[in-house]
């Protein structure tokens, strides 16, 4: 009789080389097109939260400093709108009635922008410091240096005792306030991970089963725990934090007795990326050692079953 059962009937059948061929040329294609994602991403956000409004101040600025607008000046060419000043500096009359020097017209002009030519005297004074003092390849530079020296030095000011004394009782207050001190908390956690000299060091990657027997899960040893839990359990314990995929950035911490930690020939980076990646990127190492197991498991076989044949 045929075998009707639910492990004949849910076989998975061979992909058809068409899917096949996507697939692979699907994972190819995938990582530097998602690298290329995330770093534009970065680089907008920068630009529209730190470079445009830093770059519209350092606008204002040398508009508020260099413009040369002056008003009700006698119109020595009534068909192009200019006026003459002390036979030196020629002014063009903008829309709004007021006068701007006639070089800083013709630059605007040549180059209007994506919104057309200014309406008002302030703005093509704007137009006219983007174009000669705020090019792009000299801001974002000079940006970069700026704001990686900003960075330096508040480091520097919250590494001493007048700056963590500040950024405490900002932290204190952002901490009362009822929905911004959740988001604020979430993002910290992940910010001192990354980027903080964290205080916890991962010593080992171990497995333990978790969250019941029979099931392996990867953990970074933190700590030997609590003695309580050490006198409870009659044998040294061990802290583990237990990381979530794909984002090993969250996770739980647990205590485990230290003969139930089996110790794993893996470095933290390559645990990293073996929950990162749930489990498709397995070390080197590790796959080798399966090859070498299975090997070895089937050369024992061989002579077992030629020794049957022959006794037969």
């Amino acid at each position: 009789m045929p075998d009707n059962s639910p492990a004949n009937t849910t076989a998975k059948a061979p992909l058809h080389p068409f899917r096949r061929a996507v697939l692979r040329g699907l994972g190819v294609v995938l990582p530097p097109l998602l690298t290329i994602v995330i770093f534009v991403w970065v680089g907008n956000t920068v630009a529209v939260y730190l470079l445009n409004p830093l770059e519209a101040i350092a606008r204002w600025s040398l508009v508020t400093a260099t413009a040369d607008i002056r008003s009700d000046l006698p119109i020595s060419d009534p068909s192009s709108g200019t006026a003459i000043v002390d036979e030196s500096e020629v002014f063009w009359q903008a829309p709004d009635g007021r006068f701007v020097p006639l070089r800083v017209y013709s630059l605007v002009k040549a180059s209007p922008g994506p919104d057309g030519m200014p309406r008002t005297a302030e703005g093509i004074y704007q137009r006219y410091v983007q174009l000669r003092y705020l090019k792009r390849y000299v801001v974002i530079p000079v940006f970069l240096c700026v704001f990686v020296l900003v960075l330096y030095l508040l480091g520097k000011f919250l590494a001493a005792g007048v700056g963590k004394f500040f950024w405490s009782q900002f932290e204190r207050i952002i901490h009362r306030l009822p929905l911004i001190r959740n988001v604020y908390g979430s993002v910290k956690q992940v910010t001192d991970f990354m980027f903080s000299e964290s205080e916890i060091e991962y010593t080992r990657v171990v497995a333990i089963e978790y969250p019941r027997r029979g099931i392996w899960t990867l953990a970074f040893v933190t700590g030997e725990s609590m003695l309580d839990i050490a006198s409870a359990a009659n044998e040294p314990v061990l802290a583990v934090l237990v990381p979530t995929s794909p984002m090993p950035f969250t996770g739980f911490t647990i205590t485990v007795k230290k003969s139930e930690a089996v110790d794993l020939n893996l470095t933290v980076d390559q645990a990293l990326q073996f929950i990162v990646s749930c489990g498709v990127v397995v070390p080197p190492q590790q796959l080798r050692q399966a090859l070498d197991e299975r090997k070895q498991l089937q050369s024992q076989a061989v002579p077992v079953s030629n020794e049957s044949s022959v006794g037969a």
